[in-house]
């Protein structure tokens, strides 16, 4: 029953991924932004945007949270290869580990997809030239890593209050990217909702995964 509704999760987070990408084209689409590029849900993310602004201080934060997330994902790929190492074999290494490489992969692949397919432009120029904007990929960057880090710490962190603090921590980190992203003004408020979404949806099936290899591990 269990597996089930985190199957049944996963699969409505996923499709309300889908459909909300798929809003983006369809919904008071209009020319907007400094590159007067087409633009969904115009009326929402331009007011919003005109209500922020831009702020570099905030862009900085991102940044930095992003620099962060991508160390912490360096962190679990190297327990995964010392793990490897240590036991002289793959099929030694415990499966959550394929998993969250799949993970890491998948958000990737979707990170240069997204810019390939480039739905909608950031309401600023960066460098000079729009660039895509859907999803905001350092959301979608942020709350995937630091949110699978969660399980992974409370695994391989002996219990105590570092174990918590490093949980929260990560908690913390990816609300805060979130936050700062949007409040930089350099994406769409629909581009935050996507990546949100796809975060969710990401997540969802990575908890899924780890729970039925792990549950294999014990069998």
């Amino acid at each position: 029953m269990l597996k089930n509704k985190r199957f049944l999760n996963a699969a409505c987070w996923t499709a309300a991924a889908l459909l909300f990408t798929l809003l983006i084209k369809l919904v008071d689409v209009r020319n907007a932004g400094v590159a007067g590029t087409p633009l969904g849900f115009a009326g929402i993310n331009t007011a919003v945007h005109d209500a922020l602004g831009t702020s570099s201080f905030w862009y900085t934060v991102s940044k930095v949270l992003g620099i962060c997330a991508i160390l912490t994902a360096l962190f679990f790929a190297g327990m995964g290869l010392w793990q490897w190492y240590r036991r002289k074999s793959l099929k030694e290494v415990d499966r959550v580990f394929f998993v969250l490489a799949a993970l890491y992969v998948l958000v990737v692949i979707l990170w240069k997809g997204f810019d390939v397919l480039a739905l909608n432009y950031r309401p600023v120029l960066e460098n000079g030239v729009p660039e895509p904007s859907y999803p905001s990929t350092h959301t979608l960057l942020g709350v995937v890593l630091f949110c699978s880090a969660v399980p992974m710490i409370m695994t391989y962190m002996k219990r105590g209050t570092l174990r918590n603090i490093l949980a929260l921590c990560a908690i913390a980190a990816a609300f805060l990217t979130v936050l700062a992203r949007f409040l930089s003004g350099v994406h769409w408020f629909t581009d935050i909702i996507g990546g949100l979404l796809i975060s969710a949806a990401l997540l969802s099936w990575f908890w899924f995964f780890a729970k039925q290899e792990k549950r294999a591990e014990t069998a």
